[in-house]
């Protein structure tokens, strides 16, 4: 990742949302370990106490808590104080790392152009649950995973990158799954990187690249970025 940060001269703080083991998460951090990244890890929250992911976070070092969203009586009194707790971290953007909440409209329109997802399909192919099932059952010969801004329609919001994973004779949800969540540890670093330098932006229902960044490709031939 580095080379990413370009003219940024400040790194943009995260909050990243988890529900369980938190691998791209992970990814996120490590990326974020880097000098030259354009973005800090701010806050991590997750909305299980139990999670693997946010003992793994609190044991980093980083500044992490469950907010149980049992605890709470409605949708929209748990996302206020996701909400609240990301303020105080001086959160500026959200990046969504397994985290299995649906969010309420207030919540999104809060943080629209500043809150991430990945899925792990090529948008807009194979939205919702179960996109290796998906998959599996369209024949497709190529899946993958897609970064996103989020919008109040899931799996929909302007795509930021995407990755391509070649799908093999014999796979199984489970091994195509792990195909492509390798590509999701290398492509959400990279996507965030774009968003939080300024090189990424939003026009329209569109994310337009920076000029000045080239289309890679990884040595595995996934296309990490769109052509600007």
């Amino acid at each position: 990742m580095r080379g990413e940060r370009g003219a940024c001269a400040m790194k943009k703080r995260v909050g990243i949302l988890i529900s369980g083991r938190g691998s791209n998460m992970m990814a996120l951090v490590q990326a974020a370990r880097a000098a030259d990244y354009p973005a800090e890890i701010a806050s991590v929250i997750s909305s299980a106490p139990d999670a693997p992911g946010l003992a793994w976070a609190k044991a980093q070092g980083l500044t992490a808590c469950a907010i149980d969203h049992k605890a709470f009586p409605s949708r929209e009194a748990f996302d206020a104080a996701v909400h609240a707790a990301l303020t105080d971290a001086g959160v500026e953007l959200i990046a969504l790392a397994g985290f299995m909440r649906i969010q309420s409209a207030g919540f999104v329109a809060q943080w629209e152009g500043r809150q991430l997802n990945v899925h792990p399909s090529l948008l807009p192919l194979f939205k919702g649950l179960h996109p290796h099932r998906q998959a599996l059952a369209a024949g497709v010969r190529i899946s993958g995973c897609t970064v996103h801004f989020v919008t109040p329609e899931m799996d929909s919001g302007p795509i930021v990158a995407q990755a391509a994973v070649p799908v093999l004779d014999g796979d199984t949800t489970d091994s195509l799954a792990a195909r492509v969540l390798t590509a999701e540890h290398r492509l959400y670093p990279h996507a965030l990187a774009l968003v939080a330098s300024g090189r990424a932006r939003i026009e329209g229902n569109r994310v337009q690249i920076d000029a000045r960044l080239d289309a890679r490709a990884h040595p595995d031939g996934c296309l990490l970025s769109p052509q600007p």
